[in-house]
């Protein structure tokens, strides 16, 4: 994702400038979000419980057993937010119909979802020795079973889609859209490609690594969720932008979080790659995330059609910038 202009190989991602000045810090919310009432906590809270006990059922140990317990071990981590599959169910149900025909592809979204951070935190990748304050899987079962797991993960989601989506809910070509959209997410024209450029691509390349790393997995989630509901294709747009953008905003203030507590630490804390803030620093990296929120929620206006039913999304826009909740309040 290049800020400055429009990508050849993404033509539909236009976001803001690095260098322009800061924007504005009161982003303009939908009068409909203000006065709804709407508790995204609550709504988090039920659908992590759910998705959670259909991920328990979904990857039961069995043999080799080994690798089933080094799945489950990085699916059913305590503390997961649940972020892809809560983003695929808000945006499906925009749309209207009964939310068990999207649980497939959302538990199937945590699984790619857990399997790309399995193999990102090898030694040969990132080489992070913990994920959310526990060992990574590989320092728990060792390299050869972390890859093994994150191999099995891929397709286990799509089988898991196939298998487990209500056929009389959503029509077969839907779900070979959904299966088409995830494929592309990963592969190497997504977030693999964000992985290479992470660990090749020099200081330039980190508008592509922010964009493949972190907004696929966002743009793929809200994309699914309007594709199984049989959205328009000026609908799936908007949803591809706007998941994009939250999914970039969530690291970009991740980074900044990081950045300032570890402001008085010695040793700087571990090196997360190409980042906004390792680049550019704290303040322009804020002035990113303002861009961010803004677009994301320029996006979701063009939904506005829909009334209430969009107020989940654009409660997680705000969320990605502000944490006002915990996660460990969560579980």
């Amino acid at each position: 994702m290049v800020f400055s202009s429009v990508i050849a190989s993404t033509p539909h991602v236009c976001l803001p400038k690095i260098a322009r000045p800061a924007l504005r810090r009161s982003i303009r919310c939908s009068a409909t979000s203000v006065s709804s009432g709407f508790d995204l906590k609550t709504y988090w809270t039920s659908l992590i419980r759910e998705i959670d006990q259909k991920l328990d059922e979904a990857i039961p140990v069995k043999y080799p057993q080994q690798i089933y317990e080094s799945m489950r071990y990085s699916v059913l981590a305590k503390g997961a937010k649940r972020a892809p599959p809560v983003m695929c169910v808000a945006a499906f149900e925009i749309f209207g119909g009964n939310r068990l025909a999207a649980f497939p592809t959302a538990c199937a979204l945590e699984m790619v979802h857990a399997a790309s951070l399995i193999h990102d935190d090898l030694p040969c990748m990132d080489d992070d020795p913990s994920r959310r304050g526990q060992p990574s899987n590989h320092t728990v079962f060792g390299e050869d079973m972390a890859i093994l797991a994150g191999d099995a993960l891929f397709p286990l989601g799509f089988q898991h889609i196939v298998s487990h989506t209500p056929t009389d809910l959503v029509p077969q070509a839907r779900l070979l859209r959904v299966i088409a959209e995830i494929a592309r997410a990963v592969g190497s024209t997504g977030m693999a490609a964000g992985q290479f450029l992470d660990l090749e691509g020099g200081p330039n390349a980190v508008d592509l690594v922010q964009e493949k790393k972190f907004g696929e997995m966002g743009q793929c989630s809200a994309v699914c969720g309007g594709l199984l509901a049989g959205a328009s294709d000026d609908e799936i747009e908007h949803l591809r932008k706007y998941g994009r953008a939250v999914g970039i905003l969530y690291e970009v203030v991740d980074d900044i979080r990081e950045a300032k507590q570890q402001s008085g630490e010695e040793d700087g804390g571990k090196s997360k790659g190409k980042s906004y803030v390792s680049v550019y620093g704290v303040e322009k990296a804020m002035e990113v995330a303002e861009g961010l929120r803004s677009q994301a929620k320029r996006e979701l206006d063009g939904l506005e059609k829909y009334g209430d039913k969009v107020i989940p999304l654009y409660s997680f826009v705000d969320y990605a910038a502000d944490r006002y909740f915990g996660f460990e309040e969560l579980v």
